[in-house]
């Protein structure tokens, strides 16, 4: 029998790549993790580590290991969901990641749903994107991911994880009010317009920019990218301010009337996927079951007020 612990060590070196990051999330000292996977050799009878350069990576044999770790820590996720089902009371603490919009406008309700039926479930939330969030779920580093695709730039799906839709929020080029960008020769026009205005966009390597890139490039022109900040509330305000354009969706105005002018974007590119992302094997958890819940109501309640509030229309102008 080979011993769990060293082949989750084995398992967390695999999803963070360096000896020294699995010592740090794990709280343990470099030279401990890597006499444990000595020790896991050992066992094993073969080699599980070759060096490559300053660093090491996995052999065949010990990919295979992790693979059926991989399933070995599914099914004891799934034990664990299932005793906890089994219990009246819904305790402990879920770890929730989530991007910008999403824990400003979504969240805090969910949270307060969450509060008053589950009054002894501790949510700890971290504000991290995607891109960032989906490998720490992979590794353990949270329960549950809200997350976002973009039109046309689906994510990759890493194996081991489930997603489940929450919304599809809308997109619209955000202009400074008052706007003399054409809206009556379509879509196109409107961003070609623009060709020659500032930009604020997404740090490179996020889905966002990526998308957005595609979006003014497909529209004939490379954009002139002077701001870049996840804080969509700063592309926000920089239009506001007439120092940017931006492509912005409906959730940075909380439901409020929006404050700029709106244009529509071509067809296939008006909307982006919100989704909530668990490992398989968890999303029968009560706590998953009771947060996805929470925040489906959340989006139901946020829909609601909306309608019922004069002046909101966030269609394109």
């Amino acid at each position: 029998m080979f011993d769990l612990h060293r082949l989750r060590l084995l398992r967390e070196l695999k999803h963070r790549g360096t000896l020294a990051a699995v010592a740090a999330a794990l709280s343990y000292a470099p030279s401990s993790v890597s006499q444990q996977l000595s020790q896991l050799e050992a066992e094993v009878g073969v080699r599980l580590l070759e060096p490559v350069g300053r660093r090491v990576r996995l052999t065949e044999q010990a990919e295979i290991l992790v693979a059926h770790t991989e399933a070995v820590l599914e099914r004891l996720e799934r034990a664990e969901a299932e005793i906890a089902a089994s219990l009246t009371d819904l305790t402990g603490t879920l770890r929730v990641a989530s991007f910008q919009t999403a824990a400003l406008t979504l969240v805090p309700a969910a949270l307060g749903l969450l509060r008053d039926l589950h009054p002894n479930l501790r949510v700890h939330l971290t504000h991290m994107e995607p891109e960032k969030a989906l490998p720490a779920l992979q590794a353990r580093d949270f329960d549950l991911v809200l997350a976002e695709e973009y039109p046309g730039s689906p994510n990759p799906r890493p194996a081991g994880l489930e997603q489940e839709d929450l919304l599809d929020d809308p997109l619209h080029l955000a202009l400074p009010k008052p706007s003399d960008s054409p809206d009556a020769d379509g879509p196109v026009a409107a961003l070609r317009s623009v060709a020659d205005h500032p930009w604020v966009m997404e740090p490179e390597g996020t889905a966002a920019r990526h998308w957005a890139m595609t979006l003014c490039r497909n529209a004939g022109f490379e954009p002139d990218v002077r701001f870049e900040t996840t804080d969509l509330l700063l592309h926000l305000r920089l239009v506001e301010q007439n120092h940017a354009v931006a492509v912005l969706p409906n959730l940075v105005w909380n439901g409020q009337p929006p404050t700029l002018t709106l244009r529509q974007l071509p067809r296939g590119q008006r909307t982006r996927r919100l989704f909530t992302v668990v490992r398989r094997g968890r999303s029968r958890h009560p706590a998953i079951v009771a947060c996805r819940d929470a925040l489906q109501r959340a989006v139901h309640l946020r829909s609601s007020q909306t309608a019922q509030r004069p002046g909101n229309d966030l269609s394109a102008s």
